[in-house]
């Protein structure tokens, strides 16, 4: 018998009607959810009796019919649309925040973290300037992963217990260095769930994308079909490697084109 695992939710900024987005960006736009189909997204595992945890309780151990729900960079919308729906179906969830982000355009402002935090949401650290990690020599490392951390803590006035790598990228310089710092986990974007034996420091997290329908999520939910994303992102990994962290983004954002969301 398979040990029980559970699906950790990654989202990012939510669009609100008639409100601009963080980046127009066509490779930053695929990650934005619609606020109304997260709302189905979040009504749909109330009325099904899922619960929505926080990545602590998460990995105190895998429950059946749960997730871990967890967001990037600290969008403004954090706080005014998804923190508002999940109090309502009374979930927790995980705020990686992107320290350098905080009181730019679209961000939440360091009093609204606060805000958040006060609502009893979990917050994490989710670097300093959102770079990719594995470009980085040990001072660059030090400063996304320690120094975020220490400048998000003074903020808030509370301990920061995980770490959620940017765009994914991460190498064993940058997990030793989150370990020495005394993170309890490091989130990744591997597509996996995980279970109770997984390494904390190498945790899988699934993300919900812009197109990603509401048959799509429950199936995502459940853990079915990850293996189809995982060739994905073997996929990607080996262009990465093999063109370099700077010449795929540019490669990437050929040819999804740089259009503006419709």
């Amino acid at each position: 018998m398979a040990a029980p695992s559970m699906v950790y939710l990654m989202f990012h900024e939510l669009e609100l009607p008639g409100r601009a987005l963080c980046s127009p960006e066509s490779g930053y736009v695929r990650y934005v959810v619609g606020e109304s189909a997260f709302r189905s997204q979040i009504s749909w595992l109330k009325d099904s009796g899922w619960t929505g945890m926080n990545v602590s309780q998460a990995l105190a151990g895998p429950r059946e019919n749960a997730v871990a729900i967890t967001f990037d960079d600290g969008a403004e919308t954090d706080l005014i649309a998804a923190a508002p729906l999940l109090k309502a179906a009374g979930f927790e969830a995980t705020f990686y925040i992107t320290v350098g982000f905080l009181g730019q355009r679209g961000y939440l402002s360091p009093a609204q973290l606060r805000e958040l935090a006060q609502m009893g949401f979990e917050i994490g650290c989710h670097s300093m300037t959102h770079p990719y990690l594995s470009d980085l020599d040990s001072q660059g490392l030090h400063r996304e992963i320690v120094e975020a951390r220490q400048e998000l803590e003074q903020i808030l006035g509370a301990p920061v217990k995980h770490f959620a790598c940017p765009g994914g990228r991460y190498d064993r310089r940058a997990r030793e260095i989150a370990r020495q710092a005394g993170y309890a986990s490091v989130a990744t974007s591997w597509p996996h769930a995980n279970s109770a034996s997984v390494d904390h420091l190498e945790l899988g997290r699934v993300v919900v994308m812009r197109d990603t329908s509401l048959p799509t999520f429950e199936r995502l939910c459940r853990g079915q079909g990850l293996w189809k994303k995982q060739l994905g992102v073997v996929a990607y990994q080996s262009a990465k490697r093999l063109l370099g962290n700077r010449r795929y983004d540019q490669l990437r954002a050929l040819l999804l084109g740089r259009s503006s969301p419709q």
